[in-house]
């Protein structure tokens, strides 16, 4: 079998017989791009996956989160959600990233953390990573692809693989079409418009059996 032909086949391909690390790290404010993380877990599991959801740390001042309602109330409601160090990095064979956009580019969050990588990258550790991400917005022109392909470039840095959905499935477009990643918009609720559920799912699973693959060729 080819390649492509593993990389694009629906089915889960078995080409490693080690089990591979997801790691599921997301920043949210107000439980969008937890909904995505969770969503993506699920695929991971799916896909027979070692997985962990990890928030990155919280940096904005509590007097603005107190401001905040709906703020404050998320970070109480995940409070219990592990927060992600580097040895998590160390751990994982795939990594989901999912945050909101911020005026077309990364949440100072997760920002921070991608910065705090240096060591990681100096010893060769973040090099064939797989890795893929999601985000969102309150409209669809908001900046969401940008921000997956800002988060994208620093992960050539790394020495990562990529691995967008591309048009792989057609839950791909049910979600809002977009290759790069799952994005979605929120309404005024904080409820998510698009039917995203099986996109999220599958760019897990993608990124699942992408790590197999290459992990399959670093055992040989």
């Amino acid at each position: 079998m080819s390649i492509f032909k593993k990389l694009f086949k629906k089915e889960s391909t078995q080409v490693s017989t080690s089990k591979v690390n997801l790691a599921v790290i997301y920043y949210s404010s107000n439980g969008t791009n937890y909904q995505l993380a969770q969503w993506a877990a699920e695929g991971g599991l799916q896909a027979g996956a070692e997985v962990k959801i990890l928030k990155v740390p919280e940096t904005a001042p509590q007097s603005v989160i107190d401001n905040n309602p709906s703020w404050k109330a998320h970070l109480e409601q995940t409070k219990d959600i592990p927060t992600v160090s580097l040895a998590d990095l160390e751990w994982a064979d795939a990594i989901i990233f999912s945050m909101p956009t911020r005026f077309g580019n990364l949440p100072a969050q997760m920002k921070q953390f991608i910065d705090t990588t240096g060591g990681l990258w100096a010893q060769g550790k973040t090099v064939n990573k797989v890795v893929s991400a999601m985000t969102s917005a309150q409209n669809p022109n908001a900046g969401q692809e940008q921000t997956i392909l800002q988060l994208y470039t620093s992960m050539y840095h790394w020495g990562a693989i990529v691995a967008a959905p591309g048009f792989t499935d057609p839950s791909v477009f049910v979600a809002g079409g977009n290759p790069y990643g799952t994005s979605v918009t929120v309404d005024q609720n904080g409820a998510i418009k698009e039917d995203a559920r099986a996109a999220a799912q599958h760019q897990a699973k993608r990124a699942v059996s992408v790590a197999k693959c290459v992990k399959a060729g670093l055992e040989q």
